[in-house]
């Protein structure tokens, strides 16, 4: 349960945004810097989710804390579509949530970055990140036969060489975290346009689904890197749960 305050300042927060919605439900999306690795994951999978279920009665809108230009590159990565992104600059919003703020030890954003990393105070982290590496046979795959995955232009190779080496129908050893990699270097080529102030880093976020009523019917508090869902093999199904 939210607490009353919380209930006002999301209302605040659809209201001042303007998520008002035309369609049955509202997913408010709260996340953390344009940058972080949580945020890129999530946007693609939305996109995706918008892409394959087009008559969908959900409307997706995300905040991030970020500035313009990383915007519009995060959105032309991901796909999500940039009228449904507000950025805002600090974490008031968040606080306001009380999303968590992730790990603090008065050291800056990258140390404490670093440390949920290692999954301290982020217990999820390890576990997801293995997940990367092994695969799930309860989790979807990621890469087709006519995908093409380019790495800076450097390293390319077809979506049909996890078919040869894993079979298919499932996400593949290794194809999680080649998927994550590829977020990475886009990360890293534009750190200064997605990674507003590194304080931020270990800024965890939040979601919010609402029915026609703007009753919350669904809501998730992430407290680790690579935490963003409930079930992290598959990501979205509380949309496809939830919305009946």
């Amino acid at each position: 349960m939210l607490s009353t305050k919380q209930k006002n300042n999301l209302n605040k927060l659809i209201k001042d945004f303007n998520f008002s919605g035309s369609k049955k439900y509202k997913l408010i999306v709260l996340l953390g810097l344009l940058g972080d690795f949580d945020s890129f994951e999530y946007a693609i999978n939305l996109k995706n989710f918008i892409k394959n279920n087009p008559n969908n009665d959900i409307d997706i809108f995300a905040i991030a804390i970020g500035n313009k230009i990383g915007k519009e590159k995060f959105c032309k990565f991901t796909g999500f579509p940039s009228k449904n992104l507000e950025v805002v600059h600090d974490n008031k919003i968040h606080q306001d949530l009380m999303a968590s703020k992730g790990i603090d030890i008065g050291l800056g954003g990258w140390i404490n970055m670093l440390i949920m990393l290692s999954g301290i105070n982020s217990l999820r982290t390890i576990k997801e990140v293995v997940r990367g590496y092994t695969g799930d046979k309860n989790s979807k795959q990621l890469f087709y036969d006519e995908d093409q995955i380019n790495f800076l232009n450097l390293i390319k190779f077809p979506g049909i060489y996890f078919k040869y080496t894993c079979g298919d129908g499932y996400l593949r050893p290794f194809e999680l975290a080649t998927y994550r990699l590829n977020n990475m270097l886009e990360i890293l080529r534009h750190w200064n346009d997605y990674i507003l102030d590194n304080n931020y880093l270990p800024q965890r976020g939040a979601s919010f689904l609402l029915d026609d009523n703007d009753q919350i019917i669904y809501k998730y508090f992430s407290n680790d890197v690579l935490g963003y869902s409930s079930k992290m093999a598959d990501p979205i199904a509380f949309l496809t749960e939830k919305c009946k």
